[in-house]
């Protein structure tokens, strides 16, 4: 039986064509797209034209920040900067008043080196020997403590400035079940005097603890002076109502305000 010869396909010429097309349709639709994207809103581009050519027309011109949160006063409205100087030199009194009035209640202690006050334009601080204050290694305020905590919140409840109290310690080291660590005292200090001064009338809301334990003394602790007058505990009142000062009082000190000698050092050589 003849084998019938298998027809031969014929091959198509023009496959071309259908690439083509769909390159032709894939160009179209880009420059479609393009043009889309160049249309320029005649209208905003004026707009932001006329912008441009003010701002450099005009080099002295400051630009208004975006405000974010509560807009604070500018100093470069002199109504509002006005407004500013007024407060600041409301603020600048008060801290005077505040002083003076330390002063006047405490000479005593004052001319014996056991409370020292020192300060700026922008905060003033009370340090009072932890001796004061404290029994040696204790957080627990003393009978004497209570009598001039009271004189000053008399002296600081009138106003609205912030007030922070930080606690100090020397670096002898202490380990007890209540005090693990210098860190513990320190707070445990500076939060006994918050408490002391919100029960006579300072308003809690202005009043903020803070423990740096060793880590900022004002003296060598080498020496049984330089740790007694490590041993501190420093009230910061703060002239400007919503801004607390952020650093410690060791760094007033260093910044030039100068130091005053404290106390005799505790009794016992183990305990802050």
């Amino acid at each position: 039986m003849a084998r019938r010869r298998h027809q031969e396909e014929h091959e198509n010429h023009e496959r071309w064509l259908v690439s083509y097309a769909d390159f032709i349709t894939l160009l179209f639709a880009f420059f479609v797209v393009m043009y889309s994207i160049s249309s320029i809103n005649e209208g905003k581009y004026k707009i932001l034209s006329e912008t441009l050519t003010g701002v450099f027309n005009q080099p002295d011109r400051s630009i208004k920040p975006i405000p974010v949160g509560e807009e604070r006063p500018r100093t470069g409205d002199p109504e509002r900067a006005t407004m500013n100087e007024d407060v600041a030199e409301v603020s600048d009194n008060t801290l005077r008043s505040i002083a003076a009035s330390v002063r006047d209640a405490f000479g005593d202690l004052i001319q014996s080196d056991q409370l020292n006050i020192r300060g700026n334009e922008m905060w003033i601080e009370l340090e009072l020997s932890s001796s004061l204050l404290f029994p040696s290694g204790d957080a627990l305020p003393n009978n004497q403590a209570f009598d001039i905590i009271e004189k000053v919140a008399k002296i600081l409840a009138p106003y609205e400035n912030p007030v922070k109290v930080e606690g100090f310690t020397d670096n002898l080291p202490i380990q007890t079940p209540q005090y693990p660590t210098n860190w513990e005292l320190s707070s445990a200090r500076a939060s006994s005097i918050v408490r002391m001064l919100a029960m006579d009338g300072v308003n809690p809301m202005r009043l903020s603890a803070v423990g740096y334990g060793e880590f900022q003394p004002v003296a060598d602790n080498s020496t049984a002076e330089g740790r007694g007058r490590n041993r501190r505990v420093v009230l910061v009142i703060s002239r400007d109502l919503d801004n607390r000062r952020n650093s410690g009082s060791t760094a007033a000190i260093q910044s030039g305000s100068g130091t005053q000698p404290a106390n005799a050092p505790e009794q016992g050589s183990a305990q802050p």
